[in-house]
């Protein structure tokens, strides 16, 4: 049995702004939001990354000791979605990598925020956990030494990129053939399948 979090209200604040944020997020790269819902999305985003950085300069990440693994998810989603706040979203890895580091976060989390942020960057990715997709195709990213890629994403516990991608497309066209789900498939971008 899991220790309870220090700061449960902190992860039921994070949870609640991850699960209200998830169907715009998930409206939004399947291309079904107008524009003036575009607008409002991000409008969102930018307020959730306010109030992350707001937790980020008071307590450092929040790991699974300070909201648990639920909390830590989704802090985790909404700094993955901090594109618009990228001093926020470059701090949470930063944080997220030292909170890896004393292993009160998961390191595939911490993979696909610095993937994003480097993807953010203009920089190769690293570990090949971002893609592009549009309404008609989905695409990685370019990735540093794609030779490596493999075994970079194994030593961080993700599976070989080929598996990923084919799960990924699986699950793009189950949710696809089922957009009134609600799905999160796409909550974050390919974090589960990537």
């Amino acid at each position: 049995m899991s220790e309870p979090p220090l700061r449960p209200h902190l992860a039921r604040d994070l949870i609640a702004a991850a699960e209200q944020a998830s169907t715009h997020w998930s409206r939004r790269i399947r291309h079904q939001l107008a524009d003036i819902d575009v607008g409002q999305a991000r409008h969102a985003d930018h307020a959730n990354a306010k109030v992350l950085g707001r937790i980020l300069a008071e307590h450092g990440w929040p790991g699974h000791r300070l909201v648990g693994r639920k909390g830590c998810r989704a802090a985790w989603q909404l700094a993955l979605h901090a594109d618009d706040d990228p001093t926020v979203q470059r701090a949470a890895a930063r944080l997220l990598h030292r909170a890896v580091q004393d292993d009160d976060a998961p390191a595939v989390q911490w993979a696909h925020l610095h993937d994003r942020v480097l993807i953010s960057t203009g920089q190769p990715q690293e570990y090949g956990t971002q893609y592009l997709l549009t309404a008609d195709t989905v695409e990685r990213y370019p990735v540093r030494e794609p030779d490596g890629l493999d075994t970079r994403r194994s030593r961080l516990g993700l599976p070989p990129a080929a598996d990923a991608f084919t799960a990924l497309r699986r699950r793009l066209a189950l949710a696809a053939a089922h957009p009134d789900t609600g799905d999160t498939v796409v909550l974050t971008p390919l974090a589960s399948a990537a």
